[in-house]
């Protein structure tokens, strides 16, 4: 077996000769057994006038479809004899579902113009295995068959070596995020002027702009203009020279001869907007970012200036970032910041990360065996560790959280569909 491309995609065999045994016995022509990646194919069974499943026992038949125009997805039901549409009052139905994780759905049918309407959402994933009966002049019938879609069997062995994962699905703390945006800047501390400690002219200077120095080296030699001595100014701290304003010859006044800058000393300077500032407070986690998203790294809050922007009134925070970040982040840079400001206990979360995208859905990867199968979300709050889930996933499922992207293309590559 080579990683996933020779995972298991069928039903076992007892169940593919089981399920061709019952459409025999109840008076349908034996087809193929459908196969979990497949079962939704076209070719995989007869179509009715209404493009849906047709079971047939003898002269009689019934048409399976649902129908989710506009509604909530719910079972039509057509029914004939000799191919005839018969009145969907003289027959008595009921479709029993049985889904993966063993849960149990029945429906009731009540006639409705030319069908029998099935009482009750038939919920995604329209994964399951169906029993269909019904009474038509006093004689009874009946039919089963898998119907599965987003599912797919992977063996241990496969899973592993393709990096599969799962977690069980449960409360999960939700942060509360406010964003931000804002500038990389380097700190007080990491900033030097090198200047002459008394008037005079300056005799001699080594340092060139961008070349890195170490404090204490020598930098110039300046003559006082009282004493007409000569004395040394040397680097007040380690790092690069970003500014060269005098030269040799030049008198020294209040401009610096030189500015140092240390580019490992580095916070983030964010713009906090009036309706965000009592929520930002010293010591809260950020996430900082680069405005591309490729460069991320966790920080705190160093500090709020009290004092707000004239024009803009906004507040500036200071975000510390840790040693390293240098190499990613440079002075000037634009950055985005999520401040998490507050925090509440989800009832069911999933990783979000495990998050994918199924059809029109945002979904996770349940587990039950060897068999994964899609589920459906509605999702609430979201961090980029944690996403609230709030229908769609019981409270203990195990769903995949790594991996999951290998899951959703076994389960495309072996053709499921949504197709009633």
């Amino acid at each position: 077996m080579t990683r996933l491309s020779r995972r298991l995609a069928a039903v076992p065999l007892a169940l593919a000769i089981a399920g061709t045994l019952a459409l025999s016995a109840c008076g349908e022509r034996p087809k193929p057994a459908e196969t979990e990646g497949h079962a939704a194919k076209a070719g995989d069974y007869e179509r009715g006038p209404h493009r849906g499943r047709m079971l047939r026992d003898g002269d009689f038949a019934v048409e399976v479809t649902i129908f989710e125009d506009g509604v909530e997805p719910q079972f039509h039901v057509y029914a004939y004899r000799k191919d005839k549409p018969i009145a969907p009052k003289d027959v008595q139905l009921s479709i029993t579902l049985s889904r993966l994780d063993g849960e149990v759905n029945r429906f009731a049918f009540t006639p409705l113009e030319d069908y029998l309407r099935g009482g009750g959402i038939v919920h995604e994933p329209h994964s399951f295995d169906v029993k269909v009966s019904a009474t038509y002049q006093g004689r009874s019938h009946s039919w089963s068959y898998p119907s599965y879609e987003g599912r797919t069997t992977i063996s241990a062995a496969a899973a592993k070596a393709g990096g599969v994962r799962t977690e069980i699905a449960g409360p999960a703390p939700i942060a509360e995020l406010v964003d931000m945006g804002g500038r990389v800047e380097i700190t007080p501390e990491g900033k030097g002027e090198v200047r002459a400690w008394y008037p005079g002219r300056i005799m001699m200077l080594r340092g060139k702009l961008g070349e890195t120095v170490r404090k204490g080296q020598l930098l110039a030699r300046v003559e006082s203009s009282e004493s007409l001595q000569t004395y040394a100014i040397p680097a007040p701290i380690s790092g690069v020279i970003v500014e060269k304003n005098l030269n040799v010859g030049d008198v020294t006044g209040d401009r610096a001869i030189f500015v140092i800058a240390d580019p490992t000393k580095l916070h983030a300077e964010f713009f906090v907007y009036p309706r965000d500032a009592e929520k930002v407070r010293v010591g809260q986690p950020v996430e900082v970012r680069s405005l591309s998203g490729d460069t991320k790294l966790r920080a705190e809050v160093e500090a709020v200036l009290p004092t707000a922007d004239l024009t803009s009134q906004t507040l500036l925070a200071h975000v510390h970032l840790p040693g390293g970040a240098d190499s990613a982040f440079r002075p000037g840079m634009g950055v985005e910041g999520s401040f998490q400001v507050g925090a509440a206990t989800a009832p069911l979360a999933v990783r979000t990360k495990a998050i994918q995208r199924f059809r029109d859905f945002q979904v996770v990867f349940v587990k039950v065996g060897e068999t994964y199968e899609v589920r459906m979300l509605e999702l609430g709050r979201q961090t980029p560790e944690w996403t609230e889930v709030l229908s769609g996933l019981k409270p203990g499922s195990e769903y995949v959280t790594d991996g999951a992207f290998l899951i959703r293309a076994d389960i495309e590559k072996s053709g499921a569909s949504h197709d009633h």
